[in-house]
């Protein structure tokens, strides 16, 4: 089931006596331990009925064996264990007699699940390997050992758009005033990082105080390596011809560590579609993200703005001139022993003048 399925139902009935969570996004994962908790214990109850384990510590066999123990003092309990990928065989590289415990311990949790304790809910946390990718074959390794257990919980890694939503629901929630454009920077920047995505916006939120909206300069400054959002600052910098501030900017993506050819590439990306869109007079996201759209390389709404914003702070020879630049710029950073600093610098310098 997905996590909001397992929030519907533990609202709607008592909680399963065994539950796994598989998957490697820890931001609904904590959301659904919170409130497997709110629901199974009262607060009076979480101090004496909460019981955590980890298996990289612990064997299943003695998580079990609490499970079943009766408490006088918690007639309700949650046992949490993490690190559930611990209890697994290691194929080879174990020995016969590690084998046969392991092979014991699925078992002693099978009969478990069988007749569980009641008033007792076990949670085996597995949120080492993503369900996707590279690691879904560990996963599927790990569904596989737990297949005893009826109730998975899966937690795939968010999508954008996810993240999106997610961003704008705690914004909201926080009270953080912030648009599109820097939602979607920051989305970007933190790699759709449900964690990253809910302490950024705290941050923000704290930086700002909730009493201006978050701008661009704002995301460019809390989010750790956030170069697309410096880059576009930089981009608009240049278009006031603010020369100090475009130079702080670069000396930031370099203390960021960013490869400095590749914020050249973004730089002149966004330049050739800006001037794209000025010939062909585009005038709205829409008609950018249609126009300028290809096979392979979309284009979201929040770059489509930057597209429009860019071409808005130009002229058409301005862009030329701008694209010339980087051409030559480009040229300079593969001469032999390049200081792409100091390239950059003179870059910047030259289109500031």
């Amino acid at each position: 089931m997905s996590p909001d399925q397992f929030l519907a139902q533990i609202q709607r009935q008592v909680p399963a006596p065994v539950y796994l969570f598989l998957g490697a996004e820890p931001h609904r994962r904590d959301q659904c331990r919170r409130a497997l908790v709110e629901r199974a214990l009262s607060p009076e109850e979480r101090q004496e009925g909460l019981s955590r384990y980890d298996l990289d510590e612990t064997s299943l066999s003695e998580v079990v064996d609490d499970a079943r123990s009766l408490s006088l003092f918690a007639p309700r309990r949650v046992i949490w264990a993490s690190n559930a990928e611990a209890a697994l065989p290691r194929g080879k590289s174990g020995g016969e007699d590690e084998k046969g415990a392991t092979a014991r311990a699925a078992e002693t949790l099978a009969a478990y699940v069988r007749d569980p304790t009641p008033g007792s809910v076990m949670v085996l946390e597995a949120g080492r390997y993503d369900l996707e990718g590279e690691d879904k074959q560990k996963a599927e390794r790990v569904r596989k050992f737990y297949d005893c257990v009826p109730a998975v919980v899966e937690f795939p890694r968010l999508t954008v758009q996810e993240a999106r939503l997610l961003a704008r629901e705690l914004a909201r929630n926080a009270g953080v005033t912030i648009d599109r454009a820097e939602i979607d920077t920051l989305v970007e920047t933190v790699g759709a990082d449900g964690m990253r995505v809910a302490t950024e916006i705290e941050k923000l939120r704290l930086y700002t105080g909730g009493s201006r909206k978050v701008q661009a300069e704002d995301v460019a400054a809390l989010v750790p390596d956030s170069s697309a959002s410096t880059i576009f600052v930089l981009v608009d910098a240049l278009g006031r011809r603010d020369r100090m501030r475009a130079l702080e900017l670069l000396h930031k993506l370099v203390r960021q560590g960013e490869y400095l050819p590749l914020a050249l590439s973004f730089l002149a990306t966004l330049f050739r579609l800006a001037l794209a869109a000025k010939e062909k007079g585009l005038r709205t996201p829409q008609q950018v993200q249609q126009q300028l759209s290809g096979p392979g390389r979309p284009i979201w709404r929040s770059r489509a703005e930057q597209i429009l914003h860019t071409a808005s702070i130009f002229t058409r020879e301005q862009l030329e001139a701008v694209l010339k630049r980087i051409f030559e710029t480009d040229s300079a950073l593969r001469d032999a022993n390049p200081d792409d600093r100091i390239v950059l610098e003179e870059f910047i310098l030259r289109l500031a003048e």
